[in-house]
């Protein structure tokens, strides 16, 4: 038998981040991953994820479809979507986001800076422990999970 190779829904938010976080260090070459992780966290897609916004908008969209997934064609079961809102929850207070106060003067990050920050890479190396797992090595980009 086959083995499902499709994403599982709560890994969706993790490649999202993941492949815009690659996006960034592949238009910048100089780049190492903390660097691309940082600038990351000031772009507008991290700021709708940290809101809950993503969410809200994947929520709608499957409500509108009868909770069939796009992508696989499959209907979302209420387990799954139960996870999804604890995952946006979970975000939301993982990834607060506090305008002007990212660095402090020694230009190291404040605690809920960095807090942020380890939440991402530990959903970013969720995600390529998963690919791991399933043997799809080409979608690791980052390597972060070494």
């Amino acid at each position: 038998m086959k083995k499902d190779l499709s994403l599982p829904l709560v890994l969706y938010v993790a490649e999202f981040i993941y492949l815009k976080i690659h996006e960034i260090k592949n238009n910048n070459n100089d780049l190492n991953n903390i660097d691309a992780f940082e600038i990351f966290m000031g772009t507008n897609e991290f700021d709708e994820i940290s809101s809950g916004k993503f969410h809200d908008v994947w929520f709608e969209h499957l409500k509108n479809n009868n909770f069939i997934d796009k992508l696989t064609g499959k209907k979302v079961s209420e387990e799954t979507l139960k996870l999804l809102e604890i995952q946006k929850k979970s975000m939301i207070k993982e990834l607060l986001k506090i305008p002007k106060l990212y660095y402090a003067k020694s230009h190291f990050p404040l605690e809920l800076s960095q807090r942020a920050f380890n939440h991402l890479w530990r959903v970013c190396e969720s995600y390529e422990l998963w690919c791991k797992e399933t043997k799809q090595d080409k979608l690791i980009l980052l390597n972060l999970a070494s």
